[in-house]
C-alpha cells in the first residue's frame, strides 16, 4: 500500500486524491525538494496523520537533516507568518517600525540548500496566508533564478496538501480494515 493510500482520502473527494497523486509523480523538482515541500506543507496544516505519512515517505529519499529542515521551515514560518501578517494588517503604522525580536537563527543554519528552504518556506507562508512573507520568499527565489513556473508548482503543492489535510479531517478516522 502506498503512502497516498495509507492516508485514507475518502472517495467523496476523489479529485483531492488524484491531485495528490499528480504532485507525487510531478518531476519538476528533485525528490528532496518535492518531499520537503510536501512535508513542510503537511506540517503547516497541523494534520498529524498527514505529517506522519509524508515523513515516512520522505525518509526513503531524504536524510534526517533534510526532514528536520522541512519541519523547521514550517515551524519558523508559523511564527513569522503570524507576526508579519499582524504588522501588515494592523492599521496603526507604528507597529511596522517596531523590531520583531523573534529569534530565528535556524533560517541561516538549517542544513539544506537555501533554495529548497525558501521554496518550503514559501509553501508554508501560502498555507498560513501571510502576504508579506509570500512576497519576501517569492522575491528571494526569483533572485536565485527560480522560474515562475517552479514557484507556481510549489504553491500548487501547498494548495493540494492543505486540501488533503481537510479531506482527512472531514472524513474522520479511517477504519482499521481500510488501513491494511
Amino acid at each position: 500500500m502506498s503512502w497516498i493510500e495509507q492516508i485514507g482520502i475518502p472517495d467523496l473527494v476523489k479529485d483531492v486524491r488524484l491531485n495528490l497523486i499528480s504532485v507525487a509523480s510531478d518531476e519538476t523538482f528533485s525528490l528532496q525538494r518535492k518531499y520537503g515541500l510536501l512535508l513542510a506543507s503537511a506540517a503547516a496544516t497541523r494534520n498529524a496523520a498527514l505529517v506522519a505519512a509524508l515523513e515516512s515517505a520522505a525518509s526513503a529519499v531524504m536524510t534526517s537533516v533534510e526532514i528536520a529542515a522541512a519541519k523547521v521551515a514550517a515551524t519558523v514560518e508559523a511564527m513569522n507568518n503570524v507576526y508579519y501578517r499582524f504588522a501588515h494588517l494592523v492599521s496603526d503604522p507604528e507597529y511596522k517600525t517596531m523590531p520583531p525580536r523573534l529569534r530565528m537563527d535556524v533560517i541561516g543554519n538549517h542544513g539544506v540548500d537555501k533554495t529548497d528552504f525558501e521554496l518550503w518556506s514559501l509553501a508554508v507562508s501560502v498555507i498560513n496566508g501571510c502576504g508579506v512573507c509570500i512576497d519576501a520568499h517569492e522575491k528571494t527565489l526569483r533572485v536565485a533564478v527560480v522560474s515562475s513556473k517552479a514557484i507556481h508548482t510549489a504553491v500548487r503543492f501547498a494548495a493540494i496538501t492543505q486540501s488533503v489535510a481537510i479531506a482527512i479531517e472531514a472524513a474522520g478516522p479511517v477504519p482499521a480494515q481500510a488501513r491494511g
